[in-house]
């Protein structure tokens, strides 16, 4: 009851199904050395995606400076158009040409912008798209200013509320990358606010200074403008590095920012909106230098972001290119490691199985050939001599030691066996030549006998001992055609009548009187080949009455066909299957190899009929009985036969 259940446990359980290319040795070599290399080639892979992320990175803060750069160019246009406008509403008529002028450079600046924006993409476009709204604004604001009807405070706020839209879109979609880079795009945007400060402060004062005094509120926003200008210088001195900070103490030290410094503090005893004595065109000029130098620190800033952008994508390029060649050169190392380990497994294998085909299709065959055809008495021919295999493993080595031992084994035995087969070949052949010695003396000494007895019982027991005997010559015959032996000659002169050959054959069976000669056509057979033709004839009539039923005859035909004499032997017995029937008629043939000791006994008649039919350059065939049965067709060459210009008598 156990082993049933254990049988039936192992016949659920299945075996997992092999990998693709498993079956091979080179298959099992590359799925090996594939696992490791996966590992290496991902590990590289990440490598790789990290240093393309760091220059995707690159590009984009380049790209990204560049656009806050054309921004900042921008941001300058719309700033000094602020001012010189505030300075026209404060009173300054000479400023009414500055700002027609300004109007155009602003207007240029801006379609500069739009049109760069069109190239680029990104959140940053997509910010600075909706600030442009505020600047589409302005055409309204000019148009109020050039009627007269603009108020200052609130025409600054306008272009202020433009500026500042601009700047806080210089942060929106700021790329990720190294932190160096990172600190450095804060760095240029507070400069750009601490910038706007300055100029805020600029237009400002310069409608204040134009107006003479400040007005309700002005004083206010001019303190928050310096508090943010404060707080944005600060912050920028945080974030950026020695030489931007001494860039921007440089532009902060000119003389023109130290007068800056003058005018504002005068600005700022007119708290209490007391008279300003500030000459506008001085103020604007002084400050206006101020901006140009922040805008130049600005540049600067940029550059360097972009400078450093630029070496972190070449080194990132560089990083890339090295992680993507070490990754080719794991993947070519392990190639060349699955090949070359794959041939020095496969190579002498293969030689292996070379040398084994070459074992089994020649020198195994030709090392049977000279064993059964030297001299019993010779010693045998040494053998040849046999390659040796070089630059295999061990394993290999001993695989191709026992192989040889196998082809050294298998051919003592091949010896063995085919010095047994011709032993037994020669003596099988011997006896049956004793045997049909003795027949023939036999069959004399009964035709003696037969010809001196008068008595009709004992007379007919001479004929049933002489067809016995004859029957017997036939049998020992038989042995000495599977043998390949030629037989003694018994031939004829002349020709022998077709009849005569049929009746000679049909007296060599037991049950000859079930055999019928039906109709048999004249023709004359060579007396040469009377007795092959008709032992072939007997062995086939002998077939047919062993395999058709005990009262049903065996009936026999002959008939000229063209140049050929064809003879049949009907039978309706039990017939043949259509494989049985295709493999006799190979055998009958001559094609049935070493009948003697590879074929069955009760199949040995076929060999016998088809190693006679070679002798005779005839053509036997067996094929289907109409109804049931089988018939064996005989065509004789018509070099056997001719018209018979006398007929010999035979004896059986």
């Amino acid at each position: 009851m156990t082993g049933n259940v254990l049988t039936t446990l192992r016949s659920t359980v299945r075996r997992p199904a092999a990998l693709p290319g498993w079956s091979s040795i080179r298959g099992r070599m590359a799925i090996v050395l594939a696992v490791p290399t996966c590992l290496l080639l991902a590990l590289t892979g990440l490598g790789v995606a990290d240093r393309a992320a760091d220059w995707s990175g690159a590009r984009e803060t380049e790209a990204h400076v560049g656009v806050l750069l054309r921004v900042q160019g921008l941001v300058r246009e719309v700033q000094r158009e602020r001012g010189l406008t505030n300075g026209l509403l404060g009173g300054e008529k000479g400023y009414r040409d500055d700002v027609v002028a300004q109007r155009t450079r602003t207007d240029r600046a801006r379609d500069a912008l739009s049109a760069a924006l069109d190239e680029e993409s990104g959140a940053l476009v997509s910010a600075l798209r909706a600030a442009d709204v505020p600047l589409a604004a302005l055409a309204t604001t000019r148009e109020y200013v050039d009627a007269g009807t603009a108020e200052r405070a609130a025409t600054l706020r306008t272009y202020t509320k433009a500026v500042t839209r601009l700047i806080d879109a210089e942060s929106a979609g700021v790329p990720d990358g190294d932190r160096r880079i990172a600190q450095g795009v804060q760095a240029l945007q507070a400069l750009a606010r601490a910038t706007e400060a300055v100029a805020l402060e600029r237009g400002s004062l310069n409608g204040v200074f134009a107006a003479g005094r400040f007005r309700s509120g002005e004083y206010l926003d001019f303190t928050e403008v310096r508090a943010t200008r404060v707080a944005a210088l600060e912050q920028f001195r945080q974030l950026a590095g020695e030489d931007e900070e001494s860039a921007l103490d440089a532009a902060f030290g000119t003389a023109g920012a130290g007068r800056v410094v003058g005018y504002e503090a005068r600005a700022e005893r007119g708290a209490d909106g007391s008279d300003l004595t500030v000459v506008p065109a001085r103020w604007w000029a002084d400050m206006t230098t101020l901006v140009d130098d922040l805008h130049g620190v600005q540049r600067g800033v940029g550059d360097d972001v972009r400078a450093r952008a630029g070496e972190a994508g070449s080194a990132a390029t560089r990083q890339l290119g090295g992680f993507l060649g070490l990754g080719v050169l794991i993947l070519a190392v392990a190639v060349a490691l699955a090949v070359f380990s794959a041939r020095s497994i496969t190579r002498p294998l293969g030689a292996l199985a070379d040398e084994a085909d070459t074992v089994a299709g020649n020198r195994l065959p030709e090392a049977v050939r000279r064993i059964q055809q030297a001299d019993p008495d010779a010693p045998l021919a040494p053998e040849f001599e046999r390659p040796r295999l070089s630059g295999g493993a061990r394993e290999i080595s001993r695989l191709a030691a026992a192989l040889r031992n196998v082809e050294d084994t298998a051919v003592g035995l091949a010896a063995e066996q085919a010095v047994l087969r011709r032993t037994s070949t020669e003596s099988l052949a011997s006896l049956g030549r004793r045997n049909q010695s003795l027949l023939s003396r036999q069959l004399g000494l009964i035709t003696t006998l037969e010809s001196q007895e008068l008595d009709p019982d004992a007379l007919a027991e001479l004929f049933e001992l002489d067809h016995l005997a004859t029957r017997m010559r036939r049998n020992a015959e038989s042995l000495l055609v599977l043998a390949g032996e030629e037989s003694p000659a018994r031939s004829w002169k002349g020709t022998v009548a077709v009849a005569d050959v049929v009746r000679s054959a049909v007296s060599e069976v037991e049950q000859y009187r079930r055999v019928t000669v039906v109709d048999i056509q004249q023709c004359g057979v060579r007396g040469h080949c009377v007795a092959e033709l008709s032992h072939l004839l007997a062995e086939l009539v002998e077939n047919a009455l062993m395999f058709s039923p005990p009262k049903q005859p065996v009936e026999v035909y002959g008939w000229r066909d063209g140049a050929e004499y064809c003879l049949a032997v009907v039978d309706r017995g039990i017939g043949m299957t259509p494989d049985r029937m295709a493999e006799s008629n190979t055998v009958l043939s001559g094609k049935g190899g070493d009948s003697l000791h590879a074929t069955p006994t009760r199949f040995l008649g076929h060999h016998v009929v088809g190693a006679l039919a070679v002798r005779l350059g005839a053509h036997v065939e067996l094929r289907p009985t109409q109804g049931a049965g089988v018939t064996a067709y005989v065509a004789l060459p018509s070099a056997l036969i001719q018209e018979p210009a006398s007929t010999a008598l035979l004896r059986g």
